[in-house]
């Protein structure tokens, strides 16, 4: 009986910090669809979470956006 009590308590503290850890790993954020103020139509999609470095973001070269297959292309020096 102590070790399933011991277990349990054991998971009971991992699980959050699993979902903590998880939640910062995460690299996507989706951004909802809206209409410009010209009357554009922009479609809802996905994009790197805002940090404070490009060399995650999809756009740069050397990366890869994983909901288009599209490869980044532009260079760090523009930055």
């Amino acid at each position: 009986m102590k070790t399933f009590s011991a277990l349990f308590a054991s998971a009971l503290l991992a699980l959050p910090a699993a979902f903590a850890i998880g939640g910062v790993a995460s690299a996507d954020t989706y951004v909802r669809g809206y209409t410009r103020s010209n009357g554009t139509r922009v479609q809802g999609h996905y994009r790197s979470s805002p940090n404070s470095t490009v060399t995650d973001n999809w756009s740069y070269s050397g990366n890869t956006n994983p909901y288009t297959g599209e490869r980044g292309s532009r260079s760090y020096s523009s930055y």
